[in-house]
């Protein structure tokens, strides 16, 4: 069972703003408000520690009381913010005469009437903040009461024998290999440090006691330690010494006594020691403490399924899933206990065809996890053989049917590490069941929400709520606990997904704690009669939108409807305090089916996509909260004028066909705005662009180029990605030349709109440190621009467009060994002669595009006369795909086909086999000055 916080730390904020805004409270309610402040200070760090302990630790009490205290969050943050929407009435300043006085009047008495009420809901919230707290020291049972006796189901890992094991063999000897072999660091200490990293279950403990068991004969002395989550120091070090063979019978030395014996016991030996399960980087550090380096050598694997750690321990050694071979051979032998006679190894196949399809299905729910396919194992084997009941069991994990032992030891292991989490992390993580299985999580879109539900509190001066919201997606990544997806073109991660077994964790967490209720035709979990969240997911119209699941909609905070979940979104005006609302491609092609939109006052996040409309109603300007809002793949032209009113709105994505109205300088609190389309009509937006200051993102379009678009890119200060378009033949020469990038700078793509003239001089590693991604058009660029771009740190993907030719600068270019460290992606259009890669350069690169690349002349050209060409792509190591467009100017057909050969055959020549597709093109034309190749 999941225990959060609730609303209780944006509450205890609230409670602090009414006391200091200008809400004009009644007289005394300023002290009971301080009272409540207090008292739920007091419950959030009691509930902090009821919601570290494991559910079947805790006591029933405990759980009822957290229960009633998150849902009294609730509505305690629901009625502040009604009393705020409602309290900040707009003055009427275009009235006069008569009309003002009466208009006037009647504000005086209403806000009257609403600081009256406001009164007696903190009143009523008063009485029950002390009948929660009186009902739980009520019912209070002794603490003293024995709870059962835990066993660690990872011990049981340890103990596994290795006939059990599949596809163990092949990663015990990569790992020992690993540790063989020298590098500076192990040359250095005379030693070797592995670290094991990877997800929960995933075998890390079984791979080191592998490891462990093949090559202790090699040492003088071994131990084997498991660290627990709250590890005893002291019992950790005598268990070291005993398993090394050291005799203590000191039982009364400290932590720093025993490091100093254990330091002067291994100092002479060869030693080979596995540290099992590390979860803080601190506990490392002392344990690291007792192990000397010394001369003889020595050799230490830890495991950890947090990243962070492993990099600081040790040279992380990633664990991978098994294979999909492997995921069946060790379900077929769990199972049906069947081995191929001829040469004694596991069926691949599934003994009984009818299973096959099913199983396959399993062992996708398993995503290779050892852990996961023995429990499925432990359910299947006790089914009888037959589809149905196999996909009984399939459908049933998750939701809480299952009361099997192997489940429950699933669960408690993969809950060792949400356990361990903060509790802001935890309710984020929790966050995730609102998805689908599967389903890939855009990172932004993610953190937006977040924000949104207020999980996301600004710590740090100078780094914004969104950049905090990265730092917890971070986090969530290096714990294991998500599943990064990496962007192709410059290896970032841009989203995630949930493994299975975890999802179906947090569900059933979220379910039991009426914290994200799932309705769908696959896994559904029963709504209460108060639905917090509803995530609506692939069902069938009539089934997920009953009217019975609408009615408990009137507390809800967020409502996420995906693709197919319904046809036709019913009205949800009576949702007043909802905070995110999120619909993908419902039918929403009625105008006045979005009024409602004008009444959900509470609403921060608010999203629709490709829902076939046309309009936004005007009042969508009565949104106050709102801070994000996302209305692509639609048809709308205009935004209202409403939009401009929307003074906390931090992030805008509309289409680039989608114009905006006069005023947009008034929404000072954007980060990120994508896609402003500026034409005729709109030309006066330009010169609002440096009002918002606070912008972090900027996608640009221009109908035409605008040279005060240079004036308000000088106010963005905080710009760290800026995209600018035109339309072709468009391009500005020189019109960003005396713009200055700031230098936190992390993405700039303005190779479609603007040539600068040279290489700017702000374009250097001390300069523009976190520089990802760089699509920039330099007509003028020389060997040593080359080399300036090939040392900044951190660039992962680069487009770069030279017009050398036109400019009659006829020179090669040479990639040197170490340039661009970190490169991905690189695309190099329109150089005159070709590029050569020196070994050592981009080792990273994986996709390189050449456009219109080379001018083949008769005579000398880049061809030889044998039809050689190297540019030294076998030199790029991790080299996976290659692209060239060769546009061949003043050659005959026979030189430009031995220069396509030449290309083609260095490609397939290449260690890696990438993927190549070489074209060429004869032209005799010259390209109007600052214009593309086509």
């Amino acid at each position: 069972m999941e225990v959060v916080t609730g609303a209780l730390p944006s509450v205890i904020t609230k409670l602090g703003e009414l006391l200091i805004g200008e809400y004009n409270l009644q007289k005394g309610l300023k002290g009971e408000i301080r009272f409540l402040q207090s008292e739920l200070e007091s419950m959030k760090g009691a509930l902090e520690k009821v919601s570290s302990t494991p559910a079947d630790r805790l006591d029933i009490q405990d759980k009822i009381w957290a229960r009633d205290l998150r849902e009294l969050s609730y509505d305690i943050e629901d009625g502040i913010d009604t009393f705020m929407v409602r309290g900040q009435g707009k003055e009427q300043g275009n009235l006069h005469g008569i009309k003002k006085f009466i208009d006037r009047s009647v504000g005086l008495f209403r806000k009257a009437k609403i600081r009256h009420g406001m009164a007696t809901e903190i009143r009523d919230i008063k009485t029950r903040v002390k009948e929660v707290a009186k009902r739980h020291g009520r019912y209070k049972i002794n603490s003293d009461v024995a709870m059962p006796v835990m066993i660690d189901p990872r011990l049981f890992s340890q103990y596994t024998e290795a006939k059990e094991l599949v596809g163990i063999d092949e990663a015990r000897d990569e790992l020992i290999k690993t540790l063989e072999e020298e590098n500076e660091v192990s040359m250095q200490q005379h030693g070797k440090i592995v670290s094991i990293v990877g997800f929960g279950g995933l075998g890390k403990t079984t791979l080191a006691k592998a490891v462990y068991e093949k090559i202790r004969a090699r040492f003088d002395c071994c131990a084997f330690v498991s660290v627990s989550q709250t590890p005893n120091l002291k019992k950790l070090f005598k268990g070291l010494l005993c398993d090394l063979g050291k005799t203590n019978n000191e039982e009364t030395l400290d932590e720093s006594r025993l490091i100093k014996v254990l330091r002067e016991f291994l100092q002479e030996k060869r030693y080979f020691i596995v540290i099992d399960d590390i979860w803080d980087i601190s506990v490392w550090k002392m344990i690291r403490c007792a192990l000397p380096d010394n001369d003889v050598g020595y050799t230490i694997i830890t495991t950890t399924r947090n990243y962070d750690v492993a990099e600081q321990a040790g040279g992380a050694y990633k664990l991978k899933p098994l294979s999909l071979n492997n995921s069946r051979k060790l379900l077929y032998r769990r199972i049906f206990g069947i081995k191929n006679k001829d040469n004694n190894e596991d069926r691949e196949k599934c003994p009984e065809e009818e299973l096959a399809e099913v199983s396959d299905r399993i062992l996708k729910k398993c995503s290779g996890v050892p852990l996961a396919i023995i429990t499925m194992a432990s359910l299947l084997a006790c089914k009888a053989r037959n589809k149905i009941d196999w996909y009984e069991v399939f459908n049933s994990v998750g939701t809480g049917l299952e009361n099997n032992l192997d489940v429950k030891n699933m669960r408690k292991i993969l809950s060792f590490s949400y356990y361990e989490l903060p509790c802001h992390l935890r309710t984020c993580l929790l966050y995730l069941s609102i998805f689908p299985e599967d389903f890939e999580i855009d990172k932004d879109h993610l953190i937006r929400m977040w924000i949104a539900e207020g999980f996301i509190q600004s710590e740090k001066q100078g780094k914004s709520v969104f950049e905090l919201g990265e730092s917890y997606f971070n986090v969530l990544i290096n714990r294991s606990m998500i599943q990064p997806i990496h962007n192709s073109s410059t290896g970032m991660v841009n989203s995630c997904r949930v493994h299975d077994m975890v999802l179906d964790l947090i569900r059933s967490l979220s379910s039991e704690e009426n914290f994200i209720a799932v309705l769908s035709d696959m896994d559904s979990t029963s709504p209460s009669s108060t639905v917090r969240r509803l995530s609506l997911q692939n069902g069938n119209s009539h089934v997920v939108a009953h009217a019975t699941t609408w009615s408990l909609l009137q507390h809800a905070r967020s409502v996420v409807i995906f693709p197919s979940a319904v046809a036709q979104v019913p009205a949800l005006g009576s949702c007043r305090v909802l905070r995110v609302l999120d619909l993908c491609e419902c039918d929403l092609s009625q105008a006045n089916s979005l009024k409602y939109l004008g009444n959900l006052y509470q609403l921060r996040y608010l999203r629709l996509f490709c829902m076939h409309i046309s309009q936004l109603p005007e009042e969508i300007g009565n949104l106050q909260f709102l801070q994000t809002l996302d209305v692509r793949g639609n048809t709308i032209s205009w935004l209202p004028s409403g939009v401009v009113q929307l003074t906390n709105l931090m992030f805008l994505y509309i289409d680039g066909s989608t114009k905006v109205p006069n005023g947009i300088g008034n929404l000072t609190c954007l980060e990120q705005l994508s896609s402003l389309y500026i034409d005729g009509s709109t030309i006066n937006i330009v010169g609002e662009l440096g009002q918002l200051t606070e912008l972090r993102q900027l996608d640009i379009i221009l109908d035409e180029w605008n040279d005060k678009l240079l004036e308000g890119l000088r106010m963005l200060q905080k710009i760290q990605k800026l995209y600018i378009s035109v339309h072709p033949g468009q391009r500005s020469i020189g019109g960003l030349d005396a713009w200055v990038a700031p230098r936190h700078i992390r993405d700039l793509d303005t190779a479609s709109s603007c040539w600068f003239s040279t290489l700017p001089a702000w374009v250097n590693p001390s300069l523009v440190p976190d520089l990802t991604r760089l699509y920039i058009a330099v007509r003028e660029l020389h060997q040593g621009d080359l080399d300036i771009l090939g040392r900044l740190p951190a660039l992962r993907s680069l487009l770069l467009e030279v017009d050398n030719k036109n400019l009659g600068i006829l020179q090669g270019f040479v990639v040197g060994a170490g340039s661009f460290p970190c490169l991905v992606f690189c695309c190099f259009s329109r150089f005159v002669w070709p590029v050569v890669f020196q070994q050592g350069a981009m080792p990273r690169l994986r996709d390189l595009r050449l456009r219109w690349l080379f001018y083949v002349r008769e005579g000398g050209g880049i061809a030889s006369s044998d039809g050689g060409l190297d540019l030294g792509l076998g030199n790029l190591l991790s080299l996976q795909r290659v692209v060239a467009m060769l546009r061949c100017e003043g050659a005959s057909k026979e030189a430009a086909e031995k220069a396509k050969a030449a290309l083609t055959r260095a490609a397939r020549m290449h260690p890696n086999h990438p993927n190549h597709d070489i074209h060429i093109q004869i032209r005799r034309c010259v390209d109007p000055p600052g214009e593309a190749a086509p």
